[in-house]
């Protein structure tokens, strides 16, 4: 499949007219509620506050950023019941952060999404979060009609980032495009580059208002690095002049 590079034009017939973005660290400022939620949820299933074991899977979680959650749990806890316990655990301790008031739109993230829609452009939301947080999150922003389509890895077979699932079931359920390279995809961690990168699509950005730097987005596959969102219209023009 065709990538575009830094310097390719693009047709008239090949616009990027799918951007599929990332939630939590991409168009969603958190504070770092995830690590806050784990805390909680693992300490639901007995893991002490400050111990070494703790650190260790506080560790894993920064450093995958961005996939599925149950997915990070199956990892760290082993069988899938202990899994499951801290998938609910963590899910219940976000939305109360997030009831509580503690997240907001990036700057510009949502007067962007507005840009590319009033562009003609179709904008998928996506999140490694199950749809129950996700949903919370769209509520507390007042985001819930914002855009076509919102997608969590239940709506994509299961299988959240760093596989394609989510960035391919945008294209399909949407149809807004007619070939994969027609699509952007944009995210603030490693997985959201593999899942673009893996999907085919011919924009990859990575942003750095999240989670990883531009080493670690650039290597795992980006196209560019902008500074937010909110920099993504001017860059998606660019790309069709």
């Amino acid at each position: 499949m065709k990538k575009l590079s830094n310097t390719e034009k693009l047709s008239s017939t090949e616009k990027l007219n799918l951007i599929v973005l990332d939630m939590a660290g991409t168009t969603v400022a958190d504070g770092g509620l995830v690590e806050q939620a784990f805390a909680a949820a693992a300490g639901r299933l007995g893991v002490e506050p400050g111990s070494a074991d703790h650190a260790e899977k506080l560790d894993y979680v920064r450093a995958t950023m961005g996939e599925s959650k149950i997915s990070v749990f199956r990892h760290l806890f082993g069988d899938e019941d202990r899994a499951q316990q801290a998938n609910t655990a963590f899910e219940e301790a976000y939305g109360e952060l997030v009831d509580g008031g503690r997240i907001a739109p990036i700057p510009g993230a949502r007067e962007a999404i507005e840009r590319l829609k009033g562009e003609g452009r179709t904008v998928v939301l996506s999140t490694g979060f199950a749809r129950t947080t996700q949903d919370a999150i769209l509520a507390a922003l007042g985001w819930q009609d914002l855009v076509a389509l919102t997608l969590c890895p239940a709506d994509a077979g299961g299988r959240g980032r760093p596989y394609p699932d989510m960035v391919l079931a945008a294209f399909l359920r949407t149809g807004a495009v007619d070939g994969v390279q027609q699509t952007v995809v944009a995210g603030d961690t490693s997985y959201d580059m593999l899942s673009g990168v893996r999907s085919g699509a011919g924009l990859v950005a990575g942003v750095l208002t999240g989670a990883h730097d531009k080493d670690q987005l650039t290597r795992n596959g980006a196209t560019h690095v902008l500074g937010s969102v909110a920099e993504l219209p001017e860059l998606i023009a660019r790309a069709e002049a």
